[in-house]
């Protein structure tokens, strides 16, 4: 009877923070310490652990390869699975790739932080794992609660909203359309509260608030 060899389980996470002053989602990424591909850029990730759940080993990737507080993470879930045998150099490896999405006021300083329109060249398939995981985000968003509430915070604009729409499918949706949308959405609210009067003049954009958000997925 063949021998088939083992495959190890890895976690790689898409760590999505909304910066308001850039108008923009980013992604987290860092330098790998260790060979294969040391000092190249990689998604956060790790080897799942006996027992572990996926939503505690992306958090470890995050905390340990980002060197972020695990509080700063809002939201967990599972995007897809890539299981190319010779992803990794090292042996057949199985990614399960999360999102994990940091409130908007995260630390911003520590990984390289790159809009997901300039994402650098990344280490083993992580290129393909987000280009493959970008239109399931994009999907994501104003369907999945914990995701977009994740993204914007518990208040936000529609000048906010409209970034984060644009960054994550590529088109900025016209401002009534994107509003019916929200009007939609269970748990957030339309309120009568304006933001701060723009600098030039001009009508300041509409506040919306999460009144419920319902709880992340655990990744199973």
């Amino acid at each position: 009877m063949a021998v088939i060899e083992s495959t190890l389980v890895s976690v790689d996470v898409l760590a999505l923070r909304f910066d308001p002053d850039a108008r923009t989602v980013l992604l987290g990424v860092a330098p790998r310490a260790l060979d294969p591909f040391a000092g190249r850029l990689a998604l956060p990730g790790v080897l799942l652990g006996r027992g572990e759940r996926l939503r505690d080993a992306a958090l470890r990737a995050v905390t340990g390869k980002l060197g972020l507080d695990g509080s700063a993470v809002s939201a967990t879930g599972q995007l897809r699975t890539f299981d190319e045998p010779s992803r990794d150099p090292r042996g057949p490896t199985l990614s399960v790739a999360l999102w994990a999405t940091l409130e908007p006021t995260a630390p911003a300083d520590g990984p390289t932080w790159a809009p997901l329109d300039a994402v650098p060249p990344l280490a083993f398939d992580h290129d393909r794992i987000v280009a493959d995981c970008r239109p399931v985000l994009a999907d994501r968003l104003w369907r999945d609660t914990p995701f977009t509430a994740g993204l914007l915070g518990r208040e936000f604009t529609t000048a906010q909203a409209l970034d984060v729409t644009e960054s994550l499918t590529g088109d900025r949706p016209y401002p009534a359309n994107l509003g019916r949308t929200m009007d939609r959405v269970p748990g957030l609210e339309r309120t009568a509260q304006h933001a701060a009067a723009l600098p030039k003049g001009g009508r300041p954009p509409l506040v919306w608030r999460w009144t419920a958000i319902g709880q992340g997925s655990d990744g199973r």
